[in-house]
């Protein structure tokens, strides 16, 4: 794994937990943060040792609570467009990333934390969690995908309204609007919470996992037919040798050990 400076990293037994680490700032991303995450989901989907990926931030206040605003203020009309097409590249790529990514939402969630939340496949939330998209009150929009995944996962009339007025949404709330999958009463609690789930998912054939990730993001896509790719997909599933042991299986009433091959 590349070596980081923000961001703390430990593979175990096949989940990769990774750690946002920039407690004093309530781990905001600036461009130095953003950069080790690209290398490290470059990573993630060719490293076989890697099955699935925790992620959260350091300490109780913050799983991330925005962009760093220092440079944000620092930003100007030619180089903004950049800024945002930077981070929608990064979030795009742990959003297509074949191994599941499960954000543990520790307290604020807001701007480029709640973009980077929803970018992972699943959250969930403590109960001091807190979900928001504050830009406005900047004069600028979210940059990093916002305003695309907080529609497709909420709705178009409840993300008018959180995008018009930068409110927080909390746990509960989040929950209820679709947001956030569970809600835990501790950090420790959700962690361990997404590690039943990723255990659970890790029983099952890797590359179906993954082509089902792709299958579900071409739903949001206008570039994309997702009936063909849910067609094409499934013939490359019936091609892998994990379909032969899946099939075998479970007409030998055994547990299947699949390889991702």
């Amino acid at each position: 794994m590349a070596e980081s400076t923000n961001i703390l990293s430990e593979n175990k037994d096949g989940i990769l937990y990774l750690t946002i680490n920039r407690e004093s700032k309530l781990n905001a991303i600036n461009f130095d943060t953003l950069e080790e995450l690209k290398n490290i989901f470059n990573e993630v989907s060719d490293n076989k040792s890697i099955r699935g990926v925790v992620l959260t931030g350091s300490g109780e206040k913050a799983f991330v609570a925005g962009a760093d605003i220092s440079e944000i203020a620092e930003l100007n009309e030619l180089n903004a467009r950049k800024f945002s097409e930077n981070g929608q590249e990064v979030f795009s790529l742990i959003e297509s990333c074949h191994k599941p990514v499960i954000a543990v939402v520790n307290g604020f969630a807001l701007g480029g934390g709640c973009e980077l939340s929803m970018a992972c496949h699943m959250r969930i939330a403590t109960s001091n969690a807190k979900f928001g998209q504050p830009e406005v009150n900047l004069g600028i929009i979210p940059g990093y995908g916002g305003t695309q995944r907080l529609t497709f996962l909420i709705g178009r009339t409840k993300a008018n309204e959180l995008l018009m007025t930068g409110d927080m949404v909390d746990a509960q709330e989040a929950k209820s609007l679709g947001l956030v999958n569970y809600v835990t009463n501790s950090k420790a609690e959700a962690i361990q919470k997404a590690e039943e789930i990723l255990q659970k998912i890790m029983t099952k054939a890797p590359l179906s996992i993954g082509m089902i990730i792709d299958c579900v993001n071409a739903v949001y896509s206008n570039d994309e037919n997702g009936y063909l790719i849910e067609a094409n997909s499934f013939a490359r599933c019936v091609k892998s040798e994990d379909y032969s042991e899946g099939t075998s299986a479970f007409l030998e009433k055994r547990k299947p050990n699949f390889k991702g091959e």
